[in-house]
């Protein structure tokens, strides 16, 4: 039986690249989708995988991103949003919006709602990296770029509650269409996450606390199992996940409406609405 094709961002370093290389050897098609060209193309001549160069600071290079994708594969059958990052101090994008909440929201935001169309005809489904930071969040609808109020680990947690936000309300909007989605922790692993930015966080993920962190292969686990099982059957669609089991998530997860109202948000600032 033909393996799933499967569209994975950030998959180019730590659980992303572990995924991607777990995915290739349960003999689906994966689509190989990462910032640098270097490492992208290293992986995918490793694997023998089609793969794609974006950026996600630029949503100019999402928006082909997803021409390219829809152009060269007539199925999609899953899209992983795994790409993310964490910056300390405040910086902006290209398009004028704040890094973190750019790269890590409105960026998979945007190329999943691009590629809805395909995913909704193979009965697809979306995952996306989320973070238990979502539970430290203080979401500010009218603030979402951290103008008024800022720090980097609040910028993240806000995104990674987005997630799981855009998460629920794409399986609101889209699940009677046959779409499934849901979201995830992978714990806390040892990779280059940080890496380009100045956050705190380098405290952790590069100094000799390292050693305590999960493996890439251990944190891309539950992503490979809601990539490649049974929606419905092996998880609930529009469920958080860790350990491939149900993860505890901020008490506005469950906020209906600001989950529709960040929806109507993002659409307004990346134009599609």
């Amino acid at each position: 039986m033909a393996g799933k094709t499967i569209v994975l961002t950030g998959a180019s370093d730590g659980i992303g690249r572990a995924a991607a290389r777990a995915l290739r050897r349960g003999g689906d098609h994966v689509v190989i989708v990462g910032r640098s060209a270097g490492k992208t193309e290293a992986l995918a001549e490793e694997l023998a995988a089609d793969h794609q160069v974006a950026d996600f600071a630029h949503l100019s290079q999402v928006r082909a991103l997803a021409a390219t994708l829809l152009d060269r594969h007539p199925v999609i059958d899953v899209l992983v949003n795994n790409a993310g990052g964490i910056m300390g101090s405040r910086t902006t994008t290209p398009d004028g919006h704040e890094a973190t909440f750019q790269v890590n929201h409105l960026a998979p935001f945007l190329l999943t709602t691009l590629l809805l169309p395909r995913l909704t005809a193979a009965g697809g489904t979306v995952v996306t990296t989320s973070s238990l930071f979502n539970t430290r969040a203080r979401l500010d609808l009218d603030d979402l770029d951290g103008v008024r109020r800022y720090s980097g680990s609040r910028a993240y947690a806000n995104s990674k509650l987005a997630n799981i936000l855009f998460t629920r309300e794409l399986q609101r909007r889209h699940g009677a269409d046959g779409l499934a989605a849901a979201s995830f922790h992978p714990g806390v692993v040892a990779t280059n996450f940080s890496g380009g930015g100045d956050s705190a966080a380098r405290l952790l993920y590069h100094t000799p606390l390292k050693r305590l962190l999960l493996t890439p292969e251990q944190g891309a686990d539950t992503l490979v199992w809601l990539a490649t099982s049974e929606p419905g059957a092996d998880w609930t669609p529009g469920g958080h996940y860790e350990k491939r089991r149900p993860s505890a998530t901020h008490r506005l997860a469950d906020d209906a409406d600001l989950a529709r109202r960040l929806w109507e948000r993002s659409q307004a600032l990346v134009g599609t609405g």
